[in-house]
């Protein structure tokens, strides 16, 4: 919530503040820096809507569309990512997701990928490039965090794994973009996503597109996408770990190795 200006009652933010009979004002350190931290997030759909504003104007002057390596989780998040973007952009979607599990899912959702690109219309070229699945490097990432809940620590070094493979093959490709399609998902934390992205760019020497697809109804439009297509969509993100911590998706998967 946003801090009111100097002198006026802040908005509360902290449970201190919310569950007291006598609500403080800005002598309360949390609000206050819970105002200030909302007043700074960035708005990367803002950021991304002036990239998109300079790639049209470059294109109404005759340049060619600039070409992007967008690394995709699953056919049905990639979908309204694609319609969004493949007016913009010449597209190679990066399949690399080395945390799926179990390999038959991986494939399952591989081939999703390809029928939805093949199907699909688009503005621009939309290409399809796969990444090496190799369980044990998604293995290797996040040892000791296996207990980790969803969400947390093990995911944020699963999301460095993915992208920074991203962007090294967007880098060796010469791509003028790369970016993610995570984005999408509710659950998926966009200031996480595009910091990392931002710093595997500069290690790399290319350049991050700032996005939060979520937004503007992009999740609802992901789900009209996939009915339309009839795509699979998967009830958990794709790591063992998740469908672990799930009993009820855990039931269906009695293989699950011992970590």
């Amino acid at each position: 919530m946003l801090a009111r200006k100097p002198g006026h009652r802040r908005y509360l933010t902290c449970g201190d503040c919310r569950m007291s009979e006598k609500p403080q004002v800005s002598s309360c350190e949390r609000c206050v820096a819970a105002g200030e931290a909302q007043m700074n997030k960035r708005n990367y759909q803002k950021e991304l809507d002036r990239t998109l504003d300079a790639v049209k104007r470059s294109r109404l002057s005759g340049g060619a569309p600039p070409r992007l390596l967008l690394h995709a989780c699953c056919a049905p998040c990639s979908s309204y990512v694609l319609e969004y973007l493949s007016a913009y952009f010449e597209i190679t979607v990066f399949y690399y997701n080395p945390n799926i599990y179990p390999p038959q899912e991986y494939g399952k959702r591989v081939a999703e990928e390809k029928r939805l690109i093949g199907e699909m219309p688009f503005d621009n070229p939309v290409h399809f490039l796969e990444g090496a699945y190799v369980p044990e490097d998604f293995y290797q990432a996040v040892k000791g965090l296996e207990n980790e809940p969803e969400g947390g620590a093990r995911c944020r070094k699963c999301f460095r794994l993915r992208l920074s493979e991203a962007a090294r093959q967007a880098a060796a490709g010469g791509y003028d973009y790369y970016t993610t399609s995570l984005s999408i998902s509710p659950l998926k934390d966009a200031d996480v996503l595009n910091e990392l992205g931002e710093e595997l760019g500069r290690e790399y020497g290319v350049m991050w597109l700032n996005s939060d697809f979520k937004k503007r109804d992009g999740y609802k439009r992901s789900i009209q996408l996939s009915e339309q297509y009839g795509l699979y969509r998967q009830n958990y993100c794709g790591c063992v770990f998740s469908v672990r911590d799930d009993s009820r998706k855990a039931a269906d998967m009695p293989d699950i190795p011992t970590m």
